[in-house]
């Protein structure tokens, strides 16, 4: 036990696993993303969209910060229990808000205010209990003072006064925010702790089978309230697959291979590939997921709703761009990821990225249904041939050299 006899806190043991209640924890995000991805399909342009993604980086920067604590003391142990339920309960706030994010709604409170302060008291319940927590570590005491004024400042401040501004000023100042944070994190120093680096890849694999679980829902989302039908049935069973496909791009080998050099990493070393591969990466690989949950929420209701469309109408501007573009961001992001642990590039995924965009033109004169169905065939040639090309290192890499 670490801390007062107040204040108790239960280190993180270098075998500990994910708790219940960082699962628990991990609903609000889901929620999270629902509704980021909802925001997306309102209105499809391009400043919407870029709002999206801004509100995605700031709900990220709250769950990262939750991971890392959760890496340090256990979640469910102590005062941390009870932290862990009010930032939960500010985190849910901020969800609610996130149509409003930008945009006040007629009635009720200010949004963009109330979304800014939800933000701001879930990042201040982080750095208190990191703060008292670390009061027997000198070292990651002075990285969490450090990171706090400088990420505190920046990030929360420049929230709170974008809510008071509109237009093209309160998107620089979102962005600023943002930015701000992130580059912080980076010059704020390496001090911080891996305690355990199994429970560290485990929770950010999590995160992404929670963002994978998202598209499924925008398939359903997609077609409520419509009859059943053929088109349904193949779009929905399309949506699974190529989702199915990229959780195996993920945890077929990469994620195994980064977690295997972060038990190896010592030092410095270890905390730059928790960072960047982790911190980092995931997010464009989130950013990419929704993206794709958007995609085929529309695809599906072009499908289903015959009312509207047709089958042989072709999905096109943002939402193709979102679906095919979201594909690709999440490969180059696993790209990255795995190229800063090992080194290693994964050619192949470098040639779907790039057969993809390629293939955009294509997929913008074909029926929405056939668009679909060219994406998800060139990740099933991509997986077939990543398997039987490279089935010798992933033989050693899942299972050890014999």
């Amino acid at each position: 036990m670490i801390g007062s006899k107040r204040i108790r806190f239960q280190s993180q043991a270098e075998n500990g696993a994910v708790t219940q209640l960082e699962l628990f924890f991990d609903l609000v995000i889901v929620f999270a993303f629902t509704m980021v991805t909802d925001l997306a399909a309102h209105e499809t342009t391009a400043q919407n969209m870029l709002r999206a993604v801004l509100v995605l980086a700031v709900m990220w920067w709250v769950w990262i910060a939750y991971s890392w604590l959760g890496n340090v003391v256990k979640a469910d142990e102590g005062f941390t229990r009870v932290a862990m339920f009010a930032a939960m309960g500010g985190g849910l706030i901020a969800a609610i808000t996130i149509p409003e994010a930008f945009r006040d709604l007629p009635g009720g409170w200010f949004g963009p205010l109330v979304f800014a302060i939800a933000y701001l008291v879930t990042r201040m319940i982080h750095v208190g209990v990191f703060y008292f927590a670390s009061a027997e570590d000198p070292q990651l005491r002075g990285q969490v003072t450090r990171w706090a004024l400088g990420s505190i400042t920046i990030g929360t401040t420049l929230l709170v006064i974008a809510a008071m501004t509109d237009g093209r000023v309160q998107t620089i100042l979102w962005i600023a925010a943002i930015a701000g944070d992130m580059l912080w994190t980076i010059l704020a120093g390496e001090d911080w702790r891996v305690n355990s680096a199994g429970h560290f890849a485990e929770r950010y694999g999590l995160i992404i089978i929670v963002a994978l679980g998202e598209s499924i829902v925008s398939i359903g989302i997609g077609v409520a309230g419509l009859p059943i039908s053929w088109p349904i049935a193949v779009g929905s069973l399309l949506g699974l697959a190529i989702a199915g496909l990229l959780w195996w791009a993920y945890f077929d080998v990469a994620a195994l291979a980064v977690e295997h050099e972060l038990k190896r990493a010592t030092g410095q070393r270890q905390i730059k590939i928790a960072r960047n591969c982790y911190t980092y990466w995931h997010f464009p690989m989130i950013v990419g997921i929704i993206g794709l949950s958007l995609g085929l929420k529309k695809v599906l209701y072009y499908v289903g709703d015959t009312s509207d469309h047709t089958l042989k109408d072709a999905l096109y501007g943002i939402p193709l761009f979102a679906l095919y573009g979201g594909v690709v961001l999440y490969l180059i992001a696993l790209v990255g990821f795995k190229h800063y642990a090992t080194g290693q590039i994964t050619v192949p995924r470098v040639v779907a990225a790039v057969a993809l965009l390629a293939l955009i033109p294509l997929a913008c004169a074909l029926p929405a249904l056939a668009s679909l169905t060219l994406l998800c065939a060139v990740l099933v040639v991509l997986i077939v041939w990543e398997t039987k090309r490279y089935a010798r290192p992933r033989e050693e890499i899942r299972h050890g050299a014999h």
